[in-house]
């Protein structure tokens, strides 16, 4: 019984901290869409193969989708924001992705110095 406690405790306790909890994946996002844009500008360049810009982006991909799918408040604007990240092709323009991962900056520092 005080194990179910304790863990209710727990979850509890991870809940009310809200989007200050999703910070470390609100800055992990806004980094690997920063490397998704390096990485297509490189690939735009010919400076990578095609094989590591596909499995770059496979990673990436995977590596987004973790975070999206560990957020407490998935449907916050941060949510929105790293699902439309992901909703993002391949090899978008480096503009575009670069201005994903600015607005996920603006957010994560408004969550920092909440």
């Amino acid at each position: 019984m005080s194990r179910a406690l304790l863990l209710f405790l727990l979850l509890l306790g991870a809940c009310s901290k809200g989007p200050e909890a999703d910070l470390q994946y609100v800055s992990q996002a806004r980094s690997l869409g920063a490397e998704w844009a390096l990485v297509n500008e490189q690939a735009g360049k010919g400076q990578v193969t095609p094989t590591y810009a596909h499995s770059m982006h496979q990673w990436l991909r995977s590596s987004l989708q973790t975070a999206s799918s560990a957020l407490i408040q998935p449907d916050s604007r941060y949510g929105a924001e790293i699902r439309a990240l992901l909703a993002e092709p391949d090899d978008a323009a480096p503009a575009e992705l670069r201005a994903h991962a600015d607005r996920l900056k603006q957010i994560e520092d408004s969550l920092e110095s909440a």
